[in-house]
């Protein structure tokens, strides 16, 4: 559901308002520095006057969203489909929402979206759950004009405080979303591909701000490509 605070981020965009809102994405594997960078990108879009909306998925807070909740943080056997179905519901419960602030200028960064939910599924390596099949429930959503992988070796990330407090937090899974992630972006030409780059990795082993101007050398990039109208005048969506 649109907060009021929302609809009031949306208002005062609109004030500006030919150009739309960046749909940004930052994914990796759990423990690999995500809420930290988004929070400093956020920064970065407020210091510039630019009005920002910081989304999560999951987004636990919505009735679906704590069904899944619960499932991260037991030991429940729930079918990898069913569960699967559950994470993609969540990511669909906010399309309008999206929708919504992008149009009206505000952009928009979220601590994972789809790729997670296609990547963290298909590495359960379940016979009849390919990429191909985790990816089905997805398409018509809105596609991100960027999305950056924060690459990391599952070691380091295993290294850092509170590994290991939800279901995917396990050395071998982490090992196989990392490589599945590497593979999408092959797929993508690395940033330089089909698809204008949408999926780019982006190291995370150095220091909090190495990452975070890594980052935004990545994000202005595509923030000038928005503004100039060269990814879309309106959000594109996952075919």
């Amino acid at each position: 559901m649109v907060s009021i605070n929302d609809l009031a981020t949306a208002a005062i965009a609109s004030s500006s308002a030919a150009k739309r809102g960046v749909f940004i994405v930052l994914e990796g594997l759990d423990r690999s520095g995500k809420t930290t960078q988004v929070k400093l990108l956020e920064q970065r879009f407020v210091e510039e006057g630019r009005p920002v909306k910081v989304m999560r998925f999951p987004d636990r807070t919505t009735p679906i969203g704590q069904m899944i909740d619960a499932y991260l943080k037991s030991d429940v056997e729930m079918d990898d489909h069913a569960i699967h179905l559950l994470f993609s519901a969540n990511r669909w419960e906010a399309v309008k929402q999206i929708h919504s602030l992008l149009a009206a200028g505000t952009t928009i960064i979220c601590d994972r979206f789809y790729h997670s939910g296609i990547v963290y599924s298909a590495a359960k390596q379940n016979p009849s759950l390919s990429l191909s099949w985790a990816r089905a429930p997805d398409r018509g959503l809105p596609r991100p004009d960027v999305v950056l992988f924060l690459d990391l070796d599952e070691a380091r990330a295993e290294s850092r405080g509170g590994w290991g407090d939800e279901l995917y937090e396990k050395a071998e899974m982490q090992r196989t979303v990392r490589s599945l992630f590497r593979e999408m972006i092959d797929a993508e030409g690395g940033g330089q591909g089909e698809g204008l780059g949408d999926l780019v990795a982006v190291d995370a082993g150095g220091s909090v701000e190495e990452v975070a101007e890594l980052i935004w050398g990545r994000v202005r990039e595509r923030v000038r490509q928005v503004d100039d109208g060269e990814v879309g005048r309106t959000v594109r969506i996952l075919q």
